[in-house]
């Protein structure tokens, strides 16, 4: 069984996506988004700086144009036993498998990335990667915190990125280290993504998502905040989708469980190729690969 699976924010790099225009299907729907957006994202996206790609209302949507246009021009087609997306990537999955148009799914990602920036500027907050430790170490010691610090990332075993207020990361930061981590290493990113600190965002952007519609997708996705029960469930789906921007993205869990359902070839479809390295600590044996397109 084929999973496709769609990276999150951080995988963006200048350059993407160009080959992609060279296509006259990719190429209208880059020019749909820049009118959608606002600006052309297309310029940004093939040569502009890594600080102008950083930007929150450039980096999401880039990332899920680059990730929706190459579903649409797989040599292959497009032909998915089951989806996943990293965070960002859930919408891009989501139009991938035909639940979302290419334009309500922009039009939510961006309001998604607004949401988010407003969210940062409303409290100093971050996140750090905790590399080396148990699961459940990092969740019992995030738990003993006054300060806001949750498990926010579950990458691989091994790796889980904690989210929360500027003191509540020191203090974890500290304590995971006397743990035993072998590292706790401090992001470079915006704000508490994925904790309660993200509330103002999950607030804004309920009513957008509940007014947008979404179909059936084609096949089951498998949502970062319960992976256990992949759906097919509009009204499901909506819920994950609110749930998620204070929810932890649980992508062990649902690498786990997609092997479990059968998964057996895994193939990311976007920039960059970290989601291929994690499917990869989570099971050795199993094949992945890089999706290719017809130019």
């Amino acid at each position: 069984m084929k999973a496709y699976i769609f990276p999150g924010q951080g995988a963006q790099f200048s350059g993407m996506g160009k080959e992609l225009y060279e296509n006259q299907e990719a190429k209208a729907l880059f020019e749909q988004a820049n009118e959608i957006i606002g600006f052309r994202i297309s310029d940004i996206m093939f040569s502009g700086s890594d600080e102008e790609l950083k930007q929150t209302k450039v980096t999401q949507p880039a990332i899920f144009l680059h990730s929706v246009i190459l579903a649409k021009s797989l040599k292959e087609g497009f032909q998915p036993d089951m989806v996943a997306g990293h965070s960002l990537g859930e919408f891009s999955a989501l139009v991938a498998a035909s639940a979302l148009s290419f334009e309500d799914g922009l039009r939510l990602v961006i309001a998604r990335a607004n949401a988010m920036q407003r969210a940062c500027e409303l409290q100093p907050s971050t996140m750090a990667a905790i590399l080396g430790l148990a699961d459940d170490v990092v969740e019992r010691i995030c738990s003993q915190i006054e300060d806001v610090v949750v498990p926010a990332n579950y990458n691989c075993p091994g790796q889980l990125v904690i989210s929360g207020s500027l003191a509540g990361i020191d203090i974890a930061c500290q304590q995971l280290t006397e743990a035993g981590a072998k590292r706790a290493l401090k992001l470079n990113v915006g704000g508490a993504f994925h904790s309660p600190l993200m509330e103002p965002a999950k607030v804004e952007l309920q009513s957008a998502i509940e007014n947008t519609l979404i179909a059936a997708p084609r096949c089951p996705i498998y949502q970062n905040v319960d992976p256990q029960h992949p759906t097919t469930d509009p009204a499901q789906i909506k819920a994950n989708l609110i749930t998620q921007l204070t929810g932890a993205v649980r992508w062990t869990q649902t690498i786990e469980q997609m092997l479990a359902n059968g998964a057996d070839e895994f193939v990311e479809v976007g920039p960059g190729n970290v989601l291929q390295g994690l499917v990869k600590k989570v099971s050795r044996a199993v094949s992945t690969s890089a999706a290719t397109f017809v130019v």
